[in-house]
């Protein structure tokens, strides 16, 4: 890809972000969008975020994580925390975000170093455990208000979740890209081989789970900011599921699948809420449906380019 190809592709992605920005605000300003459907969208944004991170873990590198849910939990009550004791202030939301980073990071390590060394299964249980583990942590301690949880103000709207947005999928989709991405890839397509070609596998599967983990911890930072109540409930097995059946469902590696499968999952759930004595069940038997048809997920490994929209327009012109 030429120089210049590089800066129309960013170029493009940059109106599409800006276009988008504005053309929400426009349908929020005129009524479109009302107070539910912002709701709706906070969700939908905070689920993108958490569906793109776990991708990175399972998709890209291959790693079969079920405690994404607890990194998660980190970063809602670190924020949770820190609003509380500086009284509510929407600068308290980074400060608390940043706690949550750090302690999400230094967790991952401590958790990655030993568990990434098990495959398959046993590395789901191994981090299943830590999710439960970190559950449970928070429901003991005096500071997090134990299992009653946190009562906070709602600080931040949809604009803040979307900037923090894009900034996650910047940093993820451009780790994916680069040499530690590549390696990353090798490690999930053949483990053996990418150790007989003198990758370290063990250093880029820890890489990406603390990256993973970060993000996840700053998805639970805009959720603790976003829904006024945090309990350890919210963040328990049940919440790792739901973010793994959003990764699958969109396609394994494709973070383009995430963005739909979260936008299409997160409609469905609110959809159904006037169903709520059969809601499981539908949702159950519609994600089967679909894993039985479509079991590569919604868009398998495809991955939406604009390089490649922009190449075939100069082709075109070229021939023309």
């Amino acid at each position: 890809m030429s120089k210049n190809q590089f800066t129309k592709t960013n170029l493009a992605w940059l109106i599409v972000i800006i276009g988008s920005f504005l053309l929400i605000n426009v349908l929020i300003s005129v009524g479109v969008i009302n107070k539910v459907y912002q709701t709706v969208m906070l969700t939908i944004g905070i689920n993108i975020i958490l569906a793109i991170s776990l991708n990175l873990i399972v998709g890209i590198t291959g790693q079969f994580s079920l405690g994404h849910a607890g990194f998660m939990s980190i970063g809602a009550y670190s924020t949770g925390v820190i609003v509380k004791l500086m009284n509510g202030t929407f600068s308290s939301v980074f400060v608390g975000m940043f706690v949550g980073i750090i302690l999400s990071a230094i967790v991952a390590l401590i958790v990655a170093a030993p568990t990434l060394r098990l495959k398959g299964d046993y590395l789901a249980i191994a981090t299943l455990g830590f999710g439960e583990i970190i559950r449970i942590a928070i429901q003991n301690m005096t500071i997090t208000n134990g299992a009653a949880g946190l009562v906070l103000p709602k600080l931040i709207d949809w604009p803040v979740v979307f900037i923090f947005l894009v900034l996650s999928t910047v940093v993820v989709v451009s780790f994916t890209n680069s040499a530690q991405g590549r390696a990353c890839i090798s490690v999930r397509e053949d483990e053996i081989a990418s150790e007989t070609m003198g990758i370290n596998t063990t250093k880029y599967k820890v890489m990406a789970f603390v990256i993973g983990a970060v993000i996840a911890s700053v998805a639970g930072s805009l959720y603790a900011a976003s829904f006024y109540v945090i309990k350890p409930d919210i963040f328990s097995f049940n919440k790792s599921i739901d973010i793994l059946v959003i990764v699958v469902f969109g396609g394994m590696g494709s973070f383009t699948g995430s963005f739909m499968s979260a936008i299409l999952i997160s409609i469905l759930n609110t959809g159904l809420q006037s169903f709520a004595d059969i809601r499981t069940i539908i949702y159950g038997a519609l994600l089967v449906l679909i894993m039985i048809f479509r079991p590569q997920g919604l868009l398998g490994k495809f991955e939406l380019k604009l390089s490649n929209l922009l190449s075939k327009f100069s082709k075109k012109e070229v021939n023309e």
